[in-house]
């Protein structure tokens, strides 16, 4: 296998869940299943199947026969005619009514709308795991103060556990978008060529009743609900459109976190989980590389600009069926699944293995939060009697001193400079009260509970989907 070329999504990146969802054998049995249930469900309405042939169709509905149908096809051009062939070798008797009345769509884009929902189930696993990861997450650091930024320079302090919210809020925006889409996804059904059901009217000698229910029972026993009401020979690619937007809006929410973790990796207030034996450099050995964060970011961008390839498809199909979709769906449905897949467990194992220092985030605090202080120390020194005109002007006098000596390599003297400063009349006990980090932190770790108190029954809701698993990595 090394001289020829490998998908890495496969080879690096996906779990072998996700590439059991899209292998051959999963689509191709598939098609054996959607043949039966046609057969099944026209003998029901009277159409002249045997009970043999349905068993036959049975018997080796999981038994792809790979060589002949690639033997047909090489001769035929035409996938699904040539596994029609193959299955009809195993199953002589049922061979003259497998596929009756159908195009290729009932197969295949049934397969698809089938395939997609599956991993779309599994999608949603990996991002309720995600979810209670954050929650966890968050409701562990939610009182830990931290410096935030705007513009990634030093603003207002929040806390850990703050910020972790709004990662979560993203995700669960998702989880509303992509169980939406799981409710509402419908199969295609069986609507012949052009979409008129022309084929199988005819079948059933104009009996338009019989026709509805055919569509029915297949939908019934694929496992649905519906059939998309109208169609031309394919579902309306704007569904596939509609899914890989969803696919797309998980992958900007991974890609933010990605991001302020690597922001945060670098400020020393965090560390991805790092194993025994990993190397974060090959020149550079002290390193420990955010390569987890990094690969997520890597990844997040091939699925939202794939996410571009199902708008284009949709808006270029010609009346009732071109086949200029057929390959580029192939390719981008797939790819998209795979590297969600791939992002999820990566963001699982980041938070589940995650380490936070309090010291180095008290750190940061203490080298911003003087000047942070400053207003708080002016409304309490005002309140002693203090003139507040005065008193500005020596904290501008102080802070200008101050942001010298840091930008000298030198500490933040400030409150030394203040505490010194007769005109505040301040105390160690008033300055260290009014320096407390909590104070600077508003609502943060309430809000934070607050937030977590709206997610917890969405956690409890999906329980049955929560692992203790840290999240596959490949290579």
């Amino acid at each position: 296998m090394a001289q020829i070329y490998e998908n890495p999504l496969c080879k690096r990146y996906a779990s072998k869940k996700m590439q059991q969802i899209f292998s051959d054998d999963n689509k191709f049995t598939t098609w054996r299943k959607l043949w039966i249930a046609l057969a099944e469900s026209q003998a029901a309405l009277g159409i002249n199947i045997s009970l043999e042939q349905i068993a036959e169709l049975k018997t080796q509905a999981t038994n792809i026969n790979y060589e002949a149908a690639k033997k047909h096809e090489q001769q035929t051009r035409h996938d699904v005619m040539a596994h029609i062939k193959a299955y009809g070798e195993q199953c002589p008797t049922a061979q003259p009514i497998i596929h009756l009345g159908a195009t290729s769509c009932y197969v295949g884009d049934n397969t698809d709308i089938i395939v997609q929902r599956e991993a779309m189930l599994y999608v949603k696993k990996l991002l309720i795991n995600a979810i209670a990861a954050l929650y966890d997450f968050a409701e562990k650091h939610k009182s830990l103060p931290c410096l935030a930024y705007t513009h990634f320079q030093a603003a207002q302090p929040t806390t850990m556990g703050k910020r972790a919210a709004l990662w979560l809020q993203d995700l669960l925006f998702d989880l509303e978008q992509l169980d939406f889409m799981l409710g509402n996804i419908k199969l295609l059904g069986c609507k012949g060529t052009t979409g008129t059901g022309a084929s199988f009217l005819a079948l059933f000698e104009g009996d338009h009743d019989k026709v509805i229910k055919l569509e029915q029972m297949i939908a019934q026993k694929m496992g649905f609900d519906e059939c998309y009401p109208v169609s031309g020979q394919t579902y309306s690619r704007k569904v596939d459109y509609y899914i890989l937007s969803v696919l797309s809006a998980i992958a900007q929410s991974a890609y933010k976190f990605s991001n302020d973790f690597r922001l945060m990796t670098h400020l020393k207030i965090a560390d991805e989980p790092f194993e025994k034996n990993q190397i974060g450099s090959s020149a550079m050995a002290y390193k420990k590389n955010p390569m987890r964060s990094e690969r997520i970011a890597s990844l997040a961008r091939h699925v939202i600009t794939n996410a571009l390839n199902p708008a284009l498809t949709a808006s270029s199909q010609w009346l009732e069926r071109t086949l200029d979709d057929s390959a580029n769906r192939r390719i981008s449905i797939p790819e998209a699944f795979l590297a969600v897949d791939g992002i999820l467990s990566l963001q699982i194992n980041i938070l589940r293995g995650a380490v936070i220092y309090p010291k180095m985030a008290e750190k940061h605090l203490a080298e911003e939060l003087p000047f942070m202080a400053t207003e708080n120390i002016l409304m309490h020194c005002v309140k002693k009697g203090g003139d507040r005109q005065v008193l500005h002007e020596q904290i501008r006098i102080h802070s200008i001193k101050a942001a010298e000596n840091i930008k000298n390599g030198g500490q933040n003297d400030l409150i030394t400079f203040i505490k010194n400063d007769k005109a505040f009349d301040l105390t160690e006990t008033e300055l260290e009260n009014i320096m407390q980090a909590e104070n600077f932190t508003g609502r943060a770790r309430e809000q934070t509970e607050e937030f977590l108190k709206t997610v917890k029954p969405i956690i409890d809701k999906n329980q049955d989907l929560i692992t203790t698993e840290t999240g596959e990595i490949q290579c």
